[in-house]
């Protein structure tokens, strides 16, 4: 069996985790009571009423294509309720590639609302494995078809990786975020080479995408709003036809490299990491 590279990311001597966040120092009181007395109670109410009927609707149709309905409505109601309207720049290219690996970057727990409601098709999102077991949520992640990861060993990692393959092969594109987590300051951080190993070996495209303003709603660690307008930008698909299994950290840089231009082109920041791969730990997982 060819190789199956899902590398492992580790903090660096510069790492953004050690540095203070200025969009959380700078967040409004005003927004910070107004989450907490009425937009979380409203996001709460919403999840349980869309959750309650994504969980009735599991049982007339195994498929997942409902729940996904429920989902893109639920992910619209919640960037209301947030007061954050999305702008989607190069939504052309969603319609090159029926098929692909969706790659963006990870900035906020509002990354999923905004993904679930702005992508006009059916499609599947990869999740750590331990979330399938918890109450409620893991029951609608099962139920939906969501596609499980386990990084504990070699074996369970390869196995991971071949559900994902299969999905692909299936016909159903699948939504990953490379970075593996959350960014802490809105940067893009090192990303994991499965994606990218499962789009060479499905001969699916990978599009990438940016996501810029999520970090500012809702940065990791807090729990108050900031509305504002966000931005999801779709690149053009990178074909994997010229890839091979032992070229997936290749074509993870290229797909770095494409989502940091974006990011940088349609943002204020400062300039992003230029390598994918020095800034991780290179420890290959591989199955023969």
């Amino acid at each position: 069996m060819p190789e199956a590279p899902f590398e492992t990311q580790s903090a660096s001597p510069q790492s953004a985790s050690q540095q203070p966040d200025q969009a959380t120092a700078s967040r409004s009181p005003f927004f910070r009571w107004l989450t907490y007395l009425v937009l979380m109670p409203l996001f709460a109410f919403a999840t349980t009423a869309f959750g309650t009927v994504a969980m009735l609707a599991s049982l007339f149709d195994g498929s997942g294509r409902m729940q996904h309905s429920i989902a893109h409505a639920w992910g619209g109601v919640l960037l209301r309720i947030a007061m954050s309207p999305v702008q989607v720049i190069g939504a052309e290219n969603l319609q090159k590639a029926p098929v692909a690996v969706y790659a963006l970057n990870h900035l906020s727990y509002m990354d999923t609302p905004v993904v679930l409601s702005k992508l006009p098709f059916q499609f599947r999102i990869l999740a750590r494995h331990d979330l399938f077991k918890l109450p409620f949520i893991g029951w609608y992640l099962q139920r939906s078809g969501q596609i499980p990861v386990d990084s504990t060993s070699s074996r369970s990692t390869v196995a991971s990786l071949n559900r994902g393959v299969k999905a692909l092969q299936s016909g159903m594109p699948l939504v990953i975020f490379p970075e593996g987590g959350r960014s802490l300051d809105g940067q893009l951080q090192p990303f994991l080479s499965g994606p990218a190993f499962m789009a060479i070996r499905a001969q699916v495209p990978v599009v990438p995408m940016a996501l810029i303003g999520t970090h500012e709603l809702l940065p990791m660690h807090t729990y108050h709003l900031q509305p504002r307008p966000l931005l999801l930008i779709v690149g053009e698909p990178i074909s994997t036809a010229e890839y091979t299994s032992k070229m997936a950290d290749a074509l993870t840089q290229r797909i770095f490299d494409a989502i940091s231009q974006m990011h940088r082109q349609h943002s204020n920041r400062e300039s992003l990491p230029t390598d994918a791969t020095k800034q991780s730990a290179s420890r290959q997982v591989s199955a023969s």
